[in-house]
């Protein structure tokens, strides 16, 4: 019998953030109820950033320089098949409350149309619970039934404007909280919304209504910017207790680093007074608190459905979030923070013990095949992750893997703004050099530019802060040479080879590939 599939992503959270993971100061109950109940993977990683990247190879098991997403905005090509399109073939209805941050193929459309004048349409092969994308119209059309006073539609994002009034000593500029409270968030809307959905969709007794198992994808915003939320969140976390970032001792010399760094300081600076930056991690802490517990709110209306043991849970976030760390703040460049994240699988039918953690290196590309495997299809050849089932199903601990499994995980980040000159005036490179492919290992972290600008090297074991580039030092050419040579080997390897691996013969068509390749 297949399983459910309840696959759902946190917005911009970092792994380091998870109670679980040791996090001095944050707690998430929800989130660590599920890790004891599955497998928490604690060496996960996103592709790539920001959402609409992230998101692409999240549900085509795709990298970027395959599904070519570059950027929010940037369309999704017509011919890769999604996640939920191919559940499709299997019988699901996939069903979206959220969003996918998808742009629609231009090719497909006629001129005029007005999808292509926005790029908050849902990825083809779901319907539609709710569609929350960036106009939020849902939420603030529910708001407006609960007695809320709304903003008119061209001026709906001043929902978020904090609550005037005195900010208590000690507090600073993100402390102060919207006119909503914490039953009426985004993350409450969202979860009602897909409870009243499965609360249709189930019969009486528990089974699906139409006979088929159901499949629902929840995009929760948080703790994703506006650095906004209501009480208690608000107040649960003393910028005094926060942990400090982890950055160069000023603005100055973060930006000597690489020319990169110069240019995004300048786009994405973090707060520079102390009390301003503190306040903004104890807010992003308080917006971690409030969607965890929306997700126990979930959690619980699925075992009050009688569903948990016919459910696969999966999740993950699209990318992390810098949050003062090299003194940047949102999503890019190649720093941990902004690709390190959770990923928590809970599926009552995997041999593996309940509350293992598997630190073997995973990236988002993975999911896609993890799901088919479960619900009894093959991963497609063309995936550039591979099924995690290996770890739901055997004994695997620690850094054991299945043979093959990779011993590094690739990441990228392409900074080309069609609609804007910003970094080619900054930088000096064209707009098709503006991309960042990386090779991180557990010894090291070598990232490679388009154009001229020179690379960087980190060496983590002395350095896991990311502080000191290696690159220029003589003595560390052939370990460069090395990782170079690996991250080449990587794109040789993952080239886009659906059409590759086909023939045509008298015969007929052949198509030979191997597995799927982590």
């Amino acid at each position: 019998m297949r399983p459910n599939v309840l696959l759902v992503t946190l917005d911009q959270f970092r792994a380091d953030c998870l109670g679980v993971a040791g996090h001095p100061l944050v707690r998430t109950p929800t989130l660590d109820r599920l890790a004891a109940e599955g497998v928490r993977f604690s060496h996960h990683f996103s592709n790539c950033a920001p959402c609409g990247p992230g998101r692409a190879s999240l549900l085509t098991g795709l990298w970027q320089m395959n599904h070519r997403v570059t950027d929010n905005g940037a369309p999704l090509a017509a011919g890769l098949p999604t996640l939920p399109e191919q559940l499709r073939t299997l019988g699901y209805r996939p069903t979206l409350f959220g969003y996918t941050d998808t742009t629609y193929d231009p090719s497909t459309l006629p001129p005029g149309a007005p999808e292509l004048s926005h790029w908050e349409q849902p990825m083809r092969g779901f319907e539609l619970g709710v569609h929350l994308d960036d106009f939020i119209a849902p939420w603030l059309a529910w708001l407006e039934e609960e007695g809320f006073d709304v903003p008119p539609a061209d001026d709906y994002f001043s929902i978020y404007d904090r609550v005037d009034g005195p900010v208590p000593e000690g507090r600073g500029e993100t402390w102060a909280p919207p006119s909503y409270d914490a039953d009426h968030t985004e993350s409450a809307f969202l979860t009602r919304q897909a409870l009243e959905w499965l609360g249709r969709t189930i019969e009486t007794d528990g089974s699906a209504a139409d006979g088929r198992p159901w499949c629902a994808h929840l995009s929760y915003l948080r703790p994703h910017p506006p650095w906004v939320v209501p009480a208690p969140y608000n107040d649960m976390f003393d910028p005094a207790d926060v942990p400090p970032p982890v950055r160069h001792a000023d603005v100055a010399a973060e930006g000597d680093v690489h020319p990169f760094m110069a240019a995004a300081l300048a786009i994405v600076p973090s707060p520079v007074p102390q009390l301003d930056q503190d306040q903004l991690r104890a807010t992003y802490y308080g917006m971690i608190a409030e969607v965890d517990h929306q997700l126990g709110v979930l959690l619980d209306g699925l075992d009050a459905l009688d569903q948990r043991d016919d459910t696969l849970v999966i999740v993950t976030s699209d990318h992390g979030e810098q949050l003062g760390d090299h003194w940047l703040i949102e999503k890019l460049g190649f720093y941990d923070q902004s690709y390190r994240i959770p990923l928590i699988v809970r599926w009552p039918s995997m041999a593996g013990s309940a509350g293992r953690v598997v630190d073997a290196f995973t990236e988002n590309v993975d999911v896609v095949p993890t799901i088919l495997d479960v619900c009894g299809a093959e991963p497609p050849a063309f995936c550039d992750g591979a099924s995690l089932r290996p770890f739901l199903d055997g004994e695997l601990s620690g850094i054991d893997a299945p043979d093959r499994w990779r011993d590094a995980v690739h990441l990228e980040y392409d900074f080309r703004m069609p609609t804007s000159r910003v970094v080619e005036e900054l930088i000096g490179i064209r707009q098709d050099q503006c991309a960042i492919s990386v090779i991180r290992d557990r010894d090291g972290k070598y990232v490679q530019f388009g154009g001229d600008l020179p690379p960087l090297f980190f060496d983590l074991g002395g350095d896991p802060g990311e502080l000191c580039d290696r690159a220029g030092e003589a003595d560390r050419a052939p370990q460069l040479l090395g990782y170079a040579q690996r991250l080449l080997r990587m794109h040789l390897e993952h080239t886009d080879p659906r059409l590759a691996n086909h023939r045509a013969t008298p015969a007929g068509p052949v198509f030979r590939a191997d597995p799927p390749r982590p």
